[in-house]
């Protein structure tokens, strides 16, 4: 596990050198929130780092309901029983398995790998504009479709999940990275994807935290670039009829 510090994020990296998988540990005066719990092998670590900082850990939030987000969720649940999950109401139904879509959706298969033993349920279901701590929750569909980034009030710091990538290059959700296309593949609707990332980018955020590579510090145009990169080859795809 590789933690590294900026700011009020720590972020620990799990399987840096192979399949990197962020959680971050969010510093408030008092306490600590915890965004994401990796793979089931995460939970040791965030307990160290935990242990580390010394300060009780108050919330669990979920940016989305993927394997890769929430492996660790029911081992950490058990550990610290009185802290309340959050997840988004709509991926609060991928965490318990259901892959069904909604009428007013867009009728595309649901990606990537979706939970289907965990026995958590979330304490408290998000929508846009909630607020957790300094976190402000914003709605970012696109990679599922209720995913979530949550933005720091106190400095315009953005944990944004899988909306975006840096690992392999930067790119918006379901823009495929040859050399880590795996967001790509578990991408919902790419065309929500892009919509999200213009949404992040209006909030003019310090620095972007993903799920999968290196925190960008100074994002606005890297996102921009990601943004224009995106929509050229969403529209040369829908020429092609693909």
């Amino acid at each position: 596990m590789k933690v590294t510090k900026v700011g009020t994020i720590h972020q620990l990296t799990f399987l840096p050198g192979f399949f990197p998988v962020n959680c971050y540990l969010v510093e408030e005066q008092s306490e600590l929130t915890l965004i994401d719990t990796g793979i089931p092998s995460s939970y040791k670590g965030i307990l160290n780092v935990i242990t580390k900082l010394n300060k009780p850990l108050t919330n669990i939030l979920l940016t989305h309901a993927h394997g890769d987000h929430v492996g660790s969720l029911d081992e950490l649940k058990r550990r610290f029983p009185n802290v309340p999950v959050a997840i988004s109401t709509r991926d609060s139904r991928l965490l318990k398995g259901d892959t069904t879509l909604d009428s007013n959706e867009p009728q595309i298969p649901i990606k990537g790998g979706i939970p289907k033993s965990l026995k958590t349920n979330p304490d408290r279901l998000l929508e846009e504009g909630d607020r957790v701590g300094s976190l402000q929750v914003i709605s970012t569909p696109g990679h599922t479709p209720g995913s979530l980034s949550f933005l720091d009030i106190r400095n315009q710091s953005m944990i944004v999940g899988d909306a975006m990538q840096t690992r392999g290059g930067i790119a918006v959700s379901g823009q495929i990275r040859p050399l880590f296309p795996f967001p790509a593949f578990a991408t919902w609707n790419k065309e929500m994807a892009v919509e999200s990332v213009k949404k992040i980018e209006k909030v003019k955020p310090s620095l972007v935290a993903v799920g999968h590579g290196e925190m960008l510090i100074e994002p606005n145009l890297p996102i921009r670039n990601a943004i224009e990169q995106a929509e050229r080859k969403l529209a040369l795809s829908h020429l092609n009829g693909q």
